[in-house]
């Protein structure tokens, strides 16, 4: 099959809302080829979907034609969603409200970037030659390592956070990939910016951060939303009033503070998303809390997980109004519900350690405090992050081969971003 032209693909993708895209390929890369250790090493926690393989007994998202044997491209899309609200920060002190993270504010980014990536493909098939040719669209639902094809796509660099940074974006991204049968020249990677910068490492709460390398399982976005089972009890503290997801590694990244907000209709606060009232959120029974989340990407916590979350929520809020609520959930028929409403209440009470720090080499971990976001943010600008390091802000010690360990598993939607792939 001829090459199709890179510059009719990406102009399609313009036209279709993608305000960021790029051509990866589909050999095998140094990052990927770390897959199968960063698993061994129960970093992905309890996402067993992660670890599928393929009939040759291979992980699939260790190569992209594990899954897709006839791929010969992928198309990478990145589309800024952040709404240019207050900062998690402004809300952490906050005795009544939670926080849901700003990659859930709007309608479902799988349903958004799912039709502009069907725009997308409905445009290439109009070009000569590509009527035939074979695609597959994913967002977050697919095995493909959606982070690692839009770095090799030139979208941005992979952060010390493991978020696709753009130079000019920042990070706040959501990524959308299309593998193909098409063969389309590949773009080149942009070069890591991050310089010596360690604000996002610094400031997660949990620890799960060590440069270019993710422990999901210790992630506030996999506690809050991926596990289905209890908060372990050394994490709960950490959590603060996150109620869905975690902001906290992106809004301390210099490149955030000077990307635009989105201005995208799609990706704007829906009512009572934005640092939501607790007490509301509580009164929901079960229909109301499918009806109001029906189309956000919320709706993969459940109802039992929003109220474990909720409990936690509750207790580190300082606030004894809550204590009435909490003690009906201890009788909740879900006995998760009701051990972490206990928990709440001890915490009110003054019973649970909240001095207690998280640190990488538990088990699980004493969760700690966060830092405060407008702290970290300061007066640093990007350009200084970057020359700290020397050419194109490339630390002298690392090359390619150093790639070989950064995160593969999910991010907070963040991952650019933010989500988890399925």
């Amino acid at each position: 099959m001829s090459e199709l032209s890179k510059d009719w693909v990406l102009a399609a993708a313009a036209e279709s809302g993608l305000a960021l895209a790029g051509v990866a390929g589909v050999e095998p890369s140094a990052t990927l080829a770390a897959f199968p250790e960063w698993i061994a090493s129960g970093r992905a926690g309890e996402m067993g979907y992660l670890a599928k393989t393929g009939d040759t007994g291979r992980y699939l998202r260790s190569a992209v034609q594990e899954a897709w044997p006839w791929a010969r491209s992928v198309l990478c899309a990145g589309v800024n969603y952040d709404a240019g609200r207050q900062r998690s920060n402004a809300f952490a002190g906050d005795n009544e409200r939670g926080w849901i993270s700003s990659y859930a504010w709007g309608s479902d980014y799988h349903e958004v970037l799912r039709s502009r990536l069907d725009a997308w493909v409905q445009r290439i098939r109009g070009f000569e030659g590509a009527a035939d040719a074979q695609f597959h669209l994913t967002v977050d639902t697919a095995p493909l390592v959606e982070r690692e094809a839009a770095r090799q796509g030139g979208i941005g660099w992979q952060g010390k956070n493991t978020c696709i940074i753009h130079p000019h974006r920042g990070s706040f991204l959501f990524l959308g990939c299309v593998v193909t049968s098409l063969v389309v020249a590949q773009d080149n990677p942009l070069p890591d910016r991050c310089g010596t910068c360690r604000r996002c490492i610094e400031a997660c709460p949990t620890q799960a951060l060590e440069p270019y390398k993710m422990d999901a399982s210790r992630c506030l976005a996999y506690l809050n939303i991926e596990l289905r089972g209890a908060v372990p009890e050394p994490f709960r503290a950490a959590m603060g009033n996150n109620l869905v997801g975690c902001d906290i590694c992106q809004e301390v990244c210099p490149w955030n503070g000077r990307a635009p907000s989105a201005n995208d209709p799609a990706f704007e606060p829906q009512p009572g998303m934005f640092a939501p009232l607790l007490a509301e959120l509580a009164a929901l029974t079960e229909a109301e809390y499918r009806a109001q989340f029906r189309h956000s990407a919320v709706r993969r916590i459940k109802y039992a997980g929003m109220k474990r979350n909720l409990a936690i929520a509750m207790g580190n809020s300082g606030n004894p109004e809550f204590i009435p609520v909490l003690q009906g959930w201890m009788t909740d028929p879900d006995a998760m519900v009701a051990e972490h409403a206990t928990w709440g209440i001890k915490r009110l009470a003054g019973g649970e350690d909240s001095d207690s720090h998280c640190t990488s080499g538990d088990h699980c971990g004493h969760a700690g405090g966060r830092v405060d976001a407008a702290q970290q943010f300061g007066a640093m600008d990007p350009r200084a992050a970057a020359s700290t390091s020397g050419k194109h802000g490339i630390p002298g010690a690392r090359n390619p081969s150093a790639l070989r360990g950064a995160a593969l598993g999910p991010a907070p939607r963040k991952d650019g971003g933010h989500g988890f792939s399925a």
